[in-house]
This record gives C-alpha cells, sequence and structure tokens, in this order.
C-alpha cells in the first residue's frame, strides 16, 4: 500500500485521470471558453436560418437560438464527444471511466445546460451537477504545447 506522500492529490486523481496532458480534466477557461464559442456559433446559424428577430423579435423566434444551440451540442457531443466550442478547444465529454457518453446522456446533459442553473452548481474535480449526476468529466483532448 502507498504511503500518503505518494497518494495523487491533483485534481481528477479519484476519476483515475492524469495531472496534466491528454485526458486529464479540463480547465473551466476551457470549458467557459467552449460555451462562448457554442452560443456565439448558434446565434449566427439561427439568424441565418430564421433572419435577425431571432435577436429582436419575442415569440418562438426568440427560441432558435436555444433550439440551435442544443441540436448542435448534443448531435456533436453524441457523434464526436464535444461540441463544437468543445473541439475548437480541444476538449471531450467521456463517461467516467472512458468511452463516449451516447446520444441520451448528451441530450439530457445539454438540456441540464440550457436550463442554467444544473451546469452552475459546483462539485469535486471540475465537475458540475450535469456531469455528477450523468457520471460524465470534461477532459482535455490533446496535450497543450508550451513554448
Amino acid at each position: 500500500m502507498p504511503a500518503a506522500s505518494e497518494t495523487p492529490t491533483h485534481p481528477g486523481a479519484d476519476l483515475g485521470l492524469p495531472a496534466s496532458g491528454r485526458g486529464s480534466l479540463a480547465s473551466w477557461g476551457s470549458r467557459f471558453g467552449a460555451l462562448l464559442i457554442d452560443w456565439g456559433a448558434s446565434m449566427v446559424v439561427a439568424i441565418a436560418l430564421f433572419g435577425i428577430g431571432v435577436m429582436r423579435e419575442g415569440g418562438w423566434k426568440a427560441w432558435m437560438t436555444m433550439a440551435v444551440f442544443f441540436v448542435q451540442k448534443t448531435l456533436l457531443t453524441t457523434f464526436a464527444s464535444g461540441s463544437f466550442g468543445q473541439l475548437i478547444t480541444r476538449i471531450a465529454v467521456v463517461k467516467v471511466g472512458g468511452g463516449v457518453i451516447g446520444f441520451w446522456r448528451a441530450a439530457v446533459r445539454t438540456a441540464m445546460i440550457c436550463l442554467v442553473f444544473p451546469a452552475v452548481i459546483l462539485g469535486p474535480n471540475r465537475r458540475a451537477l450535469d456531469d455528477v449526476l450523468l457520471n460524465t468529466v470534461v477532459i482535455n483532448r490533446a496535450s497543450r504545447k508550451t513554448p
């Protein structure tokens, strides 16, 4: 049995994740940046599909950015383990222990993010409530190159 001083103490250690590089926990900065990219891209697509009214009008048009966001994030997370913004920021959503999360987890996770509240309740290991409930974790896809 390893001594207490040999026990890994970095975030994600208890999930079996490395301290840095590929497979380590994604930073909050990367996650927030990915969310901003996703929302901005969803706004552009919603405006292209439904007109500028998605930014100014009420009714159904007011929800089109959210609808585009939900569809793109769910589908890309299902098939590429990350949304458009997550692919750009080189992070991925996987099940704890590894593996793709599949459609139902991607859809429920995205719905929880759209509700905002579950996504801002933070738990251990840089996991929000949606990650804890769905047994997912956001990791780095590739090691970051430093100069």
